[in-house]
């Protein structure tokens, strides 16, 4: 394998370990946990998967000529202002997850397949318009980790389920007495600088 080969596929490797770790986030809440906002500016977990599926098949798609395959609903005429970081009551679970995240995967996959890591891309907005597959990519593994954080944190304030993935919670202690320990000792280290 090439050393472009195998950067790419590191990168590629990387990222899709980050999505499937946000989507574990999800795994096991109700329908009004995953939807409700968790902090003033209303982040919420199925947003966040809805707002990387919107980053996906911009950054995978529109930036290298490869719109995506099916109206998205950020992109309708009338949507709702910020409707890419929220599930409208219509849209259900399953259609965020599957119908759009999974497939702007699949849609960025095509893409994968299709360029090399110094493709040329174009992305309006940014201080140089032209850009490289290889320079989306390392994007979107910063922009999914950032946002597998936030979601890290919000499944957290939920039900108190932390970690990185689904058996590697990459925690320094995994039973609760050693958790609540830890939490009482940066309180105090909190409250003595009070």
């Amino acid at each position: 394998m090439t050393s472009q080969a195998a950067n790419k596929s590191d990168l590629i490797g990387r990222l899709q370990v980050l999505r499937e770790s946000v989507l574990w986030k999800l795994e096991g809440l109700s329908e009004y946990d995953l939807r409700r906002p968790l902090t003033p500016t209303g982040t919420n977990l199925l947003g966040l998967v809805k707002h990387l599926a919107a980053c996906e098949f911009g950054y995978f798609g529109d930036v290298f000529g490869r719109p995506a395959p099916m109206e998205l609903p950020w992109d309708r005429p009338g949507a709702a202002e910020n409707v890419d970081l929220w599930a409208t009551p219509e849209e259900s679970t399953e259609f965020i997850v599957d119908g759009l995240y999974r497939r702007s995967w699949e849609h960025a996959g095509e893409t994968f397949g299709a360029l090399d890591l110094d493709s040329p891309g174009c992305a309006p907005g940014w201080p140089d318009e032209n850009v490289t597959l290889h320079q989306i990519l390392l994007h979107m593994n910063i922009e999914t980790a950032r946002h597998a954080g936030h979601a890290d944190i919000g499944r957290e304030l939920i039900d108190g389920v932390a970690g990185m993935t689904k058996g590697n919670d990459n925690l320094p202690y995994t039973d609760a007495d050693r958790r609540f320990a830890h939490y009482r000792r940066v309180q105090a280290a909190a409250d003595a600088v009070r």
